[in-house]
């Protein structure tokens, strides 16, 4: 009596259909939404997950502005760029929300997602937008409710 093999899934490149999802960030907690949002940007959401294919979702975030951080992290927390020139450049989440407000999220998520080329082109499926309207009507993004409490 032979044992049938068993054959594994993998996807392919050009068989993932992606889906369009649109995600309300108003009063969600940063680190709780980034970590959803990575998920389904990987595609771990999915049963044909594949590690070296791209097989996650578009999502569009609006009302990034409206994020909130639990603790005092508004003061404490703190973002460290490079400048170019000798030295850092050190800002607390306030200063990077009255700057660049997207820019807490995408941060966020992109050090969740992994650290190469497929981990780029990942963060470029996810669209952050300051504001309730957003220019992606034309995909149709279902809603989705992601960082519940």
């Amino acid at each position: 009596m032979t044992v049938p093999a068993v054959k594994t899934y993998m996807a392919k490149p050009g068989e993932v259909d992606t889906k369009w999802w649109l995600v309300d960030a108003q009063d969600k907690i940063v680190g709780r939404l980034a970590s959803e949002i990575a998920v389904i940007l990987m595609g771990k959401h999915r049963p044909t997950y594949t590690p070296h294919v791209d097989t996650g979702d578009f999502i569009v975030v609006v009302n990034a502005e409206k994020v909130a951080f639990s603790g005092n992290k508004w003061t404490q927390k703190t973002y460290t760029r490079y400048t170019g020139y000798p030295g850092l450049r050190v800002q607390t989440a306030e200063e990077v929300l009255d700057r660049k407000p997207e820019q807490i999220l995408r941060e966020a998520v992109r050090r969740m997602l992994p650290k190469n080329r497929l981990g780029r082109q990942m963060l470029s499926k996810l669209k952050i937008y300051v504001g309730p309207d957003h220019p992606h009507q034309a995909q149709q993004p279902e809603p989705k409710d992601l960082g519940a409490k």
